[in-house]
């Protein structure tokens, strides 16, 4: 317990709060942020676009693209790298060439700004999008077998999440990319809720795009993601946004063709201190302990959330069994969004800090491999509370 304690100090935010809003976004370590200042006070000493610094910059793109490369067991080049998940999905999702009458399907439990693009596609192009219903398959039911049911002849592109961002529920990725490889359709996943929580062997898996960011659960700075292409759908993708990153240029500096990699979906200039940053805090995690291993403390922490608070009166648990990620969300009372909105202001008053979800209308607590169990105590006791003075 000692070495655990020495190593949350590294995380500033936790000093003072209970914090539960890693699906949201995870604090930063104190080297991740020193890391960024100095990166950019670099940049400032030795002259913003010298080429001692277009140099550095170079060196700390490929570095970055490894470290994102090495967690996902891909190669380097298959790797893109982005401002966050969204980025990354309007890179895939905009990337297909779109006829009209082709098929589209969606998960209905895919986060909002998705199903934004994905309606815009429809208009644009003649696209019709459709939604199956995965909600229903968190406690029973097959999701593989509803995807499979709901998939046309015609669909081209599917998108799912790997951890459904309302329930956590845990997507059998490897068997969804066996069935769309089956239907000849492309398969994106919305990564948010699962880098940095899950284990992940994207090569083994088979999805065709994976988009990430790096300020949740690895803990990084905000304003820095990825996207993961397969190689053999790469050349199904055209690129969405274009500038100097994407092409390569003659000696006269004129474009001549798209760069081979994952790079020709990177568009300018970016903040790039938060380069070091983002490589910072996944290499932190990593001297934790391998990611199965905090996947399984993940999964120990939120049993023991998920068993606490189903101990309480009036609170159900959205998952009936222990959950398979650190997604832990509940309802209680009337389950109304404006009564859920007052107890996680409770909460915050408390010194827990947790989220509304609105669609199951839930409070998600997170929990992460250096969560406390004491933690979990005093969030759990303030539930407790709330439904206490709610009985008065």
């Amino acid at each position: 317990m000692t070495q655990l304690h020495n190593y949350r100090q590294q995380f500033p935010a936790l000093a003072n709060k209970d914090y539960f809003n890693y699906g949201g976004q995870g604090p930063m370590p104190q080297v991740v942020m020193d890391t960024i200042t100095e990166a950019q006070a670099y940049i400032q000493k030795t002259g913003p676009f010298s080429y001692e610094v277009k140099d550095w910059l170079e060196a700390e793109k490929a570095a970055l693209r490894v470290a994102i490369a090495s967690e996902f067991n891909v190669s380097k080049d298959t790797i893109t790298i982005t401002e966050d998940v969204t980025v990354g999905c309007n890179i895939a999702m905009w990337g297909i060439d779109w006829h009209s009458g082709d098929h589209m399907l969606l998960s209905d439990c895919e986060h909002p700004g998705v199903v934004a693009i994905a309606e815009e596609i429809s208009h644009r192009f003649g696209v019709e999008v459709t939604t199956c219903p995965l909600m229903t398959t968190l406690n029973t039911g097959d999701p593989v077998a509803v995807i499979q049911e709901h998939l046309r002849p015609n669909t081209r592109l599917v998108v799912v999440s790997h951890v459904l961002w309302n329930t956590g529920q845990v997507l059998p990725l490897d068997e969804i990319a066996e069935l769309c490889n089956h239907n000849q359709s492309l398969l994106l996943v919305d990564a948010a809720q699962s880098v940095g929580m899950l284990p992940l062997d994207l090569q083994a898996c088979g999805v065709d795009f994976y988009a990430f960011t790096g300020h949740k659960w690895l803990c990084g700075p905000e304003g820095v993601g990825g996207l993961y292409v397969k190689a053999e759908a790469r050349e199904r993708l055209r690129p969405t946004f274009i500038g100097w990153r994407s092409v390569t240029t003659d000696s006269h500096g004129r474009p001549t063709g798209w760069y081979p990699d994952g790079q020709r979906y990177e568009v300018a200039t970016s903040n790039y201190p938060l380069y070091p940053g983002l490589k910072q805090a996944i290499a932190i995690h990593e001297e934790w302990g391998t990611a199965e291993e905090r996947y399984q403390q993940i999964c120990l922490n939120a049993e023991y959330l998920w068993r606490r608070l189903s101990a309480v009166p009036d609170v159900k648990c959205l998952r009936t069994a222990p959950p398979e990620s650190g997604l832990v969300s509940f309802q209680i009372g009337d389950s109304k969004i404006q009564t859920m909105i007052k107890l996680v202001k409770f909460l915050e008053s408390q010194g827990s800090f947790v989220r509304v979800i609105a669609d199951p209308c839930c409070v998600r607590p997170c929990v992460h491999y250096f969560t406390l169990e004491s933690e979990i105590d005093r969030l759990v006791e303030g539930v407790r509370e709330w439904v206490r003075r709610g009985k008065e």
